[in-house]
């Protein structure tokens, strides 16, 4: 996975510097986005790509490519990797200017980068699933906008981590919004619910792939939040993002989830989704 993309150009990695005074390198002025690909075939790379741009335009970041040019130059960056069964990065940063918090000039154009990584499904987490914590939400008030400033989602991740778990579900003031780096489901009667799409979280792309799975096995949906004391009585839990796919949570501050076992509505959204990936 040598080859990266600078711009427009498919470069070695060893090409590539980037500046000091690169607005993402110092501000964090930027946004990015993660695709899967399976086989080497893009999966859901239009909403991705389309949620690039809706980033963007948040921030008045103007990116100088059309999205079918971009479209392609990730393409060409998957083929000349020879990628089979992993993701794709790529981010868009305001560009390169002295460091001054106030925007730079129009002419100043902005910089993408991509590179691919090679990442086998995580299968074993799919079938047994996997083990969370609960922490407060301690990010910024505009989750909605993918942004590549991460310090307060890295810092929760990483209390996950030392707790030996795979996640952490965030909450603010007791209402739960997402995990520190995937979205969170879940099942209670037969329905399924998930926070609303606000500022509050990103509205990721699988997420929205299982709500349609959803309305194709014939689950409810409540796009309506629910609370921390709510967890323990829910019948399934689900973390999903677009490396995690329907990953099944066990577990949540150490109280098993359903006995400790992925529940049924979660095994035929899986299996829902898989079709779809296989349909590629």
């Amino acid at each position: 996975m040598n080859y990266v993309l600078y711009n427009d150009q498919i470069v070695t990695r060893d090409e590539v510097v980037i500046s000091q005074e690169d607005r993402g390198y110092q501000l964090g002025d930027g946004v990015y986005e993660v695709v899967k690909v399976y086989d080497g075939k893009f999966f859901t790379a239009k909403e991705h790509i389309d949620r690039l741009y809706a980033s963007a335009d948040k921030i008045d970041l103007v990116i100088p490519y059309t999205k079918d040019v971009l479209h392609k130059l990730l393409h060409d960056l998957v083929e000349k990797n020879e990628l089979g069964t992993g993701h794709v990065y790529f981010q868009v940063t305001r560009g390169v200017a002295p460091r001054n918090h106030i925007y730079p000039e129009p002419s100043v154009e902005a910089v993408l980068t991509a590179n691919v990584t090679e990442n086998p499904r995580p299968m074993a987490n799919f079938e047994n699933g996997v083990r969370v914590i609960v922490q407060e939400d301690i990010r910024w008030l505009r989750c909605d906008i993918k942004s590549i400033s991460l310090l307060g989602a890295a810092m929760l991740k990483q209390k996950a981590h030392q707790a030996g778990c795979y996640e952490a579900i965030l909450h603010r003031d007791g209402v739960v919004t997402e995990c520190s780096s995937s979205n969170v489901l879940a099942i209670k009667d037969g329905v399924l619910y998930t926070h609303p799409a606000t500022n509050l979280i990103l509205n990721g792309i699988t997420r929205q792939v299982i709500l349609a799975c959803a309305d194709e096995i014939g689950l409810p949906v409540k796009e309506e939040a629910f609370r921390v004391e709510d967890i323990a009585t829910m019948d399934e839990l689900i973390v999903s993002s677009t490396t995690s796919e329907v990953t099944p949570i066990v577990e949540v501050d150490g109280v098993a989830v359903n006995g400790g076992t992925v529940g049924p509505w979660t095994r035929k959204l899986q299996q829902a989704f898989n079709a779809k990936v296989e349909a590629l």
